[in-house]
């Protein structure tokens, strides 16, 4: 039988390549996005179990109208991702309490309500949250506010799996550098002295990411909870 996937941010990036691998396995998926109309009805043209669903994961009401259809049209949830985020890499002076604030409210509390909401509806099943290894131990002052929110992110993956065991399984995956458009606009030098730091050698892609968060689903996966995965190529 096909799982029922939600998977927020999905209209780009990594979230793009995590809802790729839930829809190639014929599972019905749902496509969660907030300003990418046009990536979204791309992938909702190529895949017919693919439900494309409009919801700001910043705002505690659309999460709660995104499960609601999910219920009506589904009346389960089986895998939720939480992978929407967003960043403000800018000097620590520049930083103010509403930019900080509009990060944690995505990156954070987004995930919270998001499993809040969906937990009524999942009888069992896996959640998984996209960390970072900036919430672990490569921070960059840059971007405080979203390793703090990553770290928070991080925590809550623990306390979920305690609360939520043992009918559904918490985990979260934590990427390091890896080839997104975020990325693109990099200075070389910076991601010289970065690539510098990985054992591999080089910048991950979504698809590896996708790959470990498709086996957290799994029932290859049925003994693993409370986990943090990294998924950085070994950096140092």
């Amino acid at each position: 039988m096909a799982r029922v996937v939600l998977v927020t941010g999905a209209a780009r990036g990594i979230g793009k390549a995590i809802a790729l691998k839930f829809l190639e396995n014929k599972d019905i998926v749902y496509v969660n996005y907030n300003k990418s109309d046009k990536e979204a009805l791309e992938l909702a043209k190529a895949f017919s179990n693919a439900r494309i669903i409009k919801a700001d994961i910043a705002l505690e009401e659309d999460i709660k109208k995104m499960i609601d259809v999910i219920k009506s049209q589904e009346g389960r949830l089986d895998i939720v991702v939480n992978n929407a985020g967003i960043a403000n890499d800018t000097l620590v002076e520049s930083k103010t309490k509403e930019s900080f604030q509009k990060i944690l409210d995505v990156n954070l509390i987004g995930a919270f309500l998001v499993v809040k909401y969906a937990r009524e509806i999942m009888e069992k099943g896996s959640i998984i949250n996209i960390a970072s290894t900036n919430g672990i131990d490569t921070y960059y002052p840059y971007s405080l506010d979203y390793d703090a929110s990553k770290a928070g992110l991080i925590s809550l993956t623990h306390n979920l799996a305690l609360e939520l065991a043992p009918n559904i399984r918490v985990n979260a995956v934590a990427p390091g550098w890896i080839n997104t458009d975020m990325n693109k606009e990099l200075d070389e030098e910076f991601k010289d002295k970065e690539l510098k730091k990985i054992m591999l050698g080089r910048f991950g892609e979504a698809k590896e990411v996708a790959s470990v968060v498709f086996f957290l689903a799994s029932q290859e996966a049925s003994y693993i909870t409370n986990s943090v995965i990294r998924v950085d190529g070994g950096s140092r």
